[in-house]
């Protein structure tokens, strides 16, 4: 086995949620953003390889990958990247249709983490309804070693609107356990669609978008930082 140094390398960001339209990449794009504020070299791992928006809109920026998270030897390629990369946080964004491939092969990444030296961390996206609950539960039993995180896309409405969560055992399991219920800020809707239409990133709207569309971003940029930042390693 090789030597390990007394320090965790930099952590693995998973944002997972298996359903499309919960807001996970937009999860993604603050995520990276947040990251790079603190000074962080960032690889990210875009398994969503039939519609890869955040890998297009970033692939000119950082260091990016399509991996398919479906098959046995996409967890193969991801563990390896992780352990080439030591240096570099590592931020996946999962696709809606991936939550068979980590029942399948989640095993893999999971029973590599100590030997990676790295902190294995995942924020998954919510919605308001009950199926995002119940396939957290499936992600939670094939990746046991992930401190989980729970994130509820105020798009969906105010934190006291998800009520099927905030009532639920699997949040006093999650926070049990030391992962965080957090309420992510929304973005207006013509804001996030110039990212989505146009894929950019943050960094290059705040540079072409008109500035009323730059002052909505500006906001929601700050309160995503805020919310993200005590996430990122020191």
């Amino acid at each position: 086995m090789p030597s390990k140094q007394t320090q965790p390398y930099e952590s693995i960001y998973v944002v997972g949620g298996s359903k499309g339209g919960v807001g996970k990449s937009m999860l993604v794009i603050a995520l990276i953003d947040t990251a790079l504020h603190h000074g962080k070299k960032i690889i990210l791992i875009e398994s969503d390889t039939s519609n890869p928006d955040v890998w297009k809109a970033h692939k000119d920026e950082i260091q990016t990958h399509l991996v398919d998270l479906d098959v046995a030897n996409g967890w193969i390629d991801l563990v390896n990247l992780c352990d080439q990369n030591r240096d570099a946080v590592i931020i996946i964004n999962t696709a809606a249709r991936n939550n068979k491939g980590v029942s399948s092969y989640g095993g893999t990444l999971n029973s590599t983490i100590e030997e990676l030296n790295r902190k294995l961390v995942t924020f998954w996206v919510i919605n308001r309804q009950r199926d995002s609950l119940e396939l957290l539960k499936d992600y939670m039993e094939a990746i046991p070693n992930s401190s989980v995180n729970v994130v509820r896309n105020s798009y969906f409405g105010d934190e006291g609107k998800f009520e099927l969560y905030n009532s639920s055992n699997l949040r006093e399991a999650v926070e049990a356990a030391g992962g965080k219920s957090i309420t992510f800020p929304d973005l207006a809707d013509r804001v996030s669609d110039d990212l989505y239409s146009r894929r950019m990133s943050i960094s290059t709207a705040m540079k072409e978008l008109p500035i009323g569309n730059r002052a909505e971003l500006t906001r929601w940029r700050n309160e995503s930082r805020a919310i993200l930042g005590g996430f990122i390693d020191g």
